[in-house]
């Protein structure tokens, strides 16, 4: 039995790539990366990440989430739907192919696959795409309750990847503010891919595809689908500095993620409490992007110019800058001694001593320190800094 399973699983997972969402979400993680550098090198005069750094990123990211989500769901025994994964992988598709990230959120494409199989139900919809046809059907029985859990655990696995890599990948776009001074906001569009191990009736995958593995528990035979979840983020952050903005947004999801997760477990009891889990997870969701969106667009830039020091709004990777432990926020206030005010003073100072930097700069608390590094000739000429003027 265990061999057999083992052999199954590695047929399952061949499998994952035959899934066009794959491909689409890299196609879309390389276009996500040639419009941000185009735009940073436009405005900045240089890239703050290399240009592959959100493909590359895609699964390395929630590797460990894909696996802990993959266990939990064999282990608990979470069977899912064949009717529901093609649809919601219709609209994961769309939303990444239209670039609708805002709304990439995997609860909202659980919400709209189960919306569309209990309509179709409803009203004795059907379709057909190639050799398949698609009916709808009761999904409002036991099927509820496994897809509720799932959506759960992808609300937490969502919200840890937005607390740890919101920030790191946040990339910074010049704004004017209505008083014409520049300052700086910073933009997280990210693409990740899960590709998570299910359990779907085995039965019911044979009719469509006879040559995909199965396996039995019992009498009833099931089959392992190792299916690729694609989570779309995209926010900004201007009131608020990215180093707080993400984890605290991050945080607010995850959390959310555990409610619905409990409360999706409670419809063993009543199906239908999986389903309010649901439609809970989409609302407060939805209500967490507005109200962080309405909190970054009011009040004042974190990032402009300030009259004592000059703003740090950017450290690129490798440089002086980095080695130095220089974040977006700061301020750097003295260079080799001198007063500095401004960009053209900063890199005067510097040449005071051109093999030895030595910076007085003051951190998000309004707290002086002392950083200092040896500059090399193969050293970014600019520190690695991005300044707003």
């Amino acid at each position: 039995m265990v061999e057999e399973l083992l052999i199954e699983l590695v047929k399952g997972v061949g499998r994952f790539f035959l899934h066009p969402a794959v491909y689409i979400t890299v196609l879309f993680s390389v276009l996500i990366g040639y419009y941000r550098v185009k735009r940073e090198r436009r405005q900045l005069r240089t890239r703050i990440l290399w240009g592959w750094t959100e493909v590359k990123r895609l699964l390395i990211d929630g590797y460990m989430w894909a696996i802990v989500l993959s266990v939990i769901s064999v282990v608990v025994g979470l069977v899912l739907p064949i009717p529901w994964l093609y649809i919601i992988s219709a609209w994961m598709m769309l939303f990444v192919v239209f670039f609708m990230y805002q709304v990439g959120s995997t609860i909202y494409a659980i919400a709209l696959g189960v919306a569309t199989l209990y309509i179709m139900n409803v009203y004795n919809w059907s379709f057909d795409i190639f050799p398949w046809k698609f009916t709808g059907f009761n999904i409002m029985n036991e099927a509820i309750i496994p897809i509720a859990i799932l959506a759960g655990l992808l609300l937490i696995a969502e919200g840890a990847l937005i607390q740890k890599h919101g920030a790191s990948h946040a990339s910074p776009r010049l704004v004017n503010t209505a008083r014409g001074i520049e300052a700086m906001e910073y933009i997280s569009k990210r693409l990740w891919l899960l590709p998570i191990l299910l359990v779907v009736p085995g039965d019911v995958i044979n009719s469509y595809i006879p040559y995909w593995p199965q396996f039995t528990l019992g009498e009833s035979p099931f089959s392992l689908v190792l299916f690729p979840f694609v989570i779309g983020f995209q926010q900004k952050s201007r009131h608020t500095l990215p180093a707080q903005f993400f984890p605290r947004y991050g945080k607010k999801v995850w959390q959310l993620g555990i409610i619905v997760t409990i409360i999706g477990a409670a419809g063993y009891v009543m199906p239908l409490i999986s389903a309010i889990a649901i439609a809970l997870g989409v609302l407060v969701r939805l209500l967490i992007t507005y109200i962080e969106y309405k909190k970054e667009t009011s009040g004042s830039f974190a990032v402009s110019p300030q009259s004592n020091g000059v703003m740090i709004a950017g450290v690129l990777s490798n440089s002086p800058a980095e080695k130095m432990g220089l974040l977006i926020g700061e301020r750097i206030v003295k260079v080799n001694g001198q007063k500095v005010t401004n960009e053209q003073e900063l890199y005067e100072a510097v040449q005071i001593n051109a093999a030895h930097c030595r910076l007085e700069v003051l951190d998000f608390s309004g707290e002086l320190r002392l950083r200092q590094h040896i500059l090399f000739r193969h050293d970014h000429y600019r520190l690695g800094l991005i300044l707003v003027r």
